[in-house]
C-alpha cells in the first residue's frame, strides 16, 4: 500500500466542517501487519474507507499492489474488509455465507466449495458450517467474517477495529488467528484503540489523531520514544496541591495527571512507589490503586499527545 497527501473533510451542519484526515502519507510494505492505532475519532476508518472506495478523498492518490485506488473494480478484486459491525447474512449457514461471497467475486464452484471446507476448519466453524448465523456468538462471527473475506484470496485484508466489543478469551483466539495469517504471508492492515492488541499482532504501528499521523515504527522502536525506564501509574482520593509539590521533588522525569489519574516516568521506579504512597499518607489521602511497568504503546501515545487513547 502505498498513499500519498490523503485529505478528507465532512460539511457538517451550519457550515461547519471537520478534517477527518490531514494529508496523510504512508506505506504498508508487502507480507506485514500494519496497525493504525488511535481513538476513536483520530481518521482510522476513514482512512480504511478511503483505501477500500467507500469514501472519496478530497486529495491525494494511493495504490494497492499497483493498482490505483480510483479503479474501484480492478481494486475490490485484490482487497477484502472485515468491518467492525456484523456484516454476514443471518438467513444463511455458515458455509453459505463464504459460497455466496466467492460466487460474488467470480471464484469456480469447485475451488469455492474447497476453500469454504479449508477455511471452516482452520477457523474452528467445521462442526457449526450448516447453523444459520444468527446462533453464532459474537467471537463465532467475526471468525466467520474474516473466513468469508478470504474467499477470494485478498492481496490486502483491511480488519476495521474487528475484535472491538469481543470477550479477552475470543479476542485472544482471534489474535492468533492473525498472527498465523500474517505467517502465511497475508499482508494486513489493522485499525485499534487497543494499545495491546497493535502491540502484540503488528510488525509497524502508525500512531494517528486528529487526522494526523504523529509516528511511525515497529512498537519496540516506538516505546523507546519515552525517555524513561518505568512508569508509575496510581490513582489517589485527591490531587491537593502540597501532594503534587511534594511528587515533583522526587527523582522523576516527568509527572502527568490525567483523566483522574496519576502518571509518574523515572528511569528507577522502584523506589518510588513507596515513595508516593508516604506522600500521599502524609496528606491522609487514599491510594486507590499503584502500579508500576514498562512503557506502553499509550505511553508513546501520552507522550505525543498530552492525553489518554480512551480520551
Amino acid at each position: 500500500i502505498e498513499v500519498k497527501n490523503i485529505e478528507k473533510t465532512y460539511r457538517l451542519r451550519g457550515r461547519r466542517y471537520i478534517e477527518a484526515v490531514g494529508g496523510i502519507s504512508f506505506e504498508v510494505e508487502e507480507g506485514e501487519t500494519f496497525g493504525f492505532l488511535g481513538p476513536n475519532g483520530a481518521g482510522k476508518t476513514t482512512t480504511i474507507g478511503v483505501l477500500t472506495t467507500r469514501v472519496k478523498a478530497d486529495s491525494g492518490t494511493a495504490f494497492i499492489d499497483g493498482t490505483d485506488i480510483k479503479k474501484k473494480v480492478e481494486l475490490k478484486r485484490k482487497i477484502a474488509v472485515v468491518p467492525q459491525m456484523l456484516t454476514l447474512d443471518r438467513s444463511l449457514t455458515a458455509r453459505e455465507n463464504l459460497l455466496f461471497h466467492a460466487k460474488y467475486f467470480g471464484v469456480k464452484k469447485e475451488e469455492r466449495e474447497k476453500q469454504a471446507d479449508d477455511l471452516l476448519e482452520w477457523f474452528g466453524l467445521k462442526d457449526r458450517s450448516d447453523d444459520f448465523v444468527r446462533s453464532f456468538s459474537g467471537g463465532m462471527s467475526q471468525r466467520l467474517m474474516i473466513a468469508r473475506a478470504l474467499m477470494h484470496k485478498p492481496k490486502v485484508l483491511f480488519l476495521d477495529e474487528a475484535t472491538t466489543g469481543l470477550d479477552p478469551q475470543s479476542r485472544r483466539l482471534l489474535w492468533d488467528k492473525i498472527r498465523d495469517l500474517n505467517k502465511n504471508g497475508q499482508t494486513i492492515f489493522l485499525t485499534t484503540h487497543y494499545m495491546e492488541e497493535a502491540d502484540v499482532l503488528c510488525n509497524r504501528v502508525a500512531i494517528i489523531d486528529k487526522g494526523k499521523v504523529l509516528a511511525i515504527d515497529k512498537p519496540a522502536k516506538l516505546k523507546k520514544m519515552i525517555p524513561s525506564l518505568n512508569i508509575i501509574e496510581a490513582e489517589v482520593s485527591e490531587y491537593k496541591k502540597e501532594f503534587v509539590t511534594d511528587l515533583k521533588k522526587l527523582n522523576i522525569d516527568d509527572l502527568r495527571i490525567d483523566d483522574g489519574k496519576l502518571s509518574l516516568s523515572a528511569q528507577d521506579g522502584k523506589p518510588l512507589v513507596q515513595q508516593v504512597v508516604n506522600i500521599a499518607t502524609k496528606y491522609d489521602l487514599e491510594v486507590r490503586s499503584i502500579q508500576l511497568h514498562t512503557p506502553t504503546l499509550e505511553d508513546v501515545f501520552i507522550h505525543l499527545t498530552g492525553r489518554g487513547l480512551r480520551n
